[in-house]
């Protein structure tokens, strides 16, 4: 049995670039990786990348799930799967993906494509009801 005082579960993470480090070149993982630092270049992964209220992303991304949970990514993103992006967060570039979730207070700039093949699906936060589109410029 839950109660309000116990912690929450913790996320099960594969690897973790922490407030304060920084890489520069093309980071290819597996699993469910979670961004803090600041990373430029090219990010390639089939699973889940996270990126955290303090991350400064500039790269391209091609990844299974984008979960934008703050911080700021410039570049362009490819998800098989889902793109989440939550406030204060920050997005600049074109985004291609079947479903997205934009959170009320997101900056998004750019393009959004629908994939197509699949049902395209578009949440906006208090929302009455999802809308499917094809495509969306921000």
């Amino acid at each position: 049995m839950s109660t309000r005082n116990e912690p929450a579960a913790p996320i099960d993470l594969d690897a973790l670039l922490g407030p304060g480090t920084s890489f520069e070149g093309t980071l290819a993982f597996e699993g469910r990786v979670r961004l803090e630092g600041t990373l430029r270049g090219k990010i390639v992964g089939d699973d889940v990348l996270v990126v955290g209220p303090s991350a400064k992303i500039h790269a391209d991304l091609e990844v299974g799930t984008l979960i934008v949970l703050g911080g700021k990514v410039e570049g362009n993103v490819v998800a098989r799967d889902l793109v989440e992006l939550h406030a204060p967060g920050v997005v600049i570039g074109d985004i291609v993906t079947p479903r997205l979730f934009v959170d009320p207070g997101v900056r998004f700039e750019g393009r959004c494509t629908m994939a197509s093949g699949a049902a395209s699906e578009v949440t906006t936060f208090g929302a009455e009801e999802p809308r499917t589109e094809t495509d969306i410029t921000g």
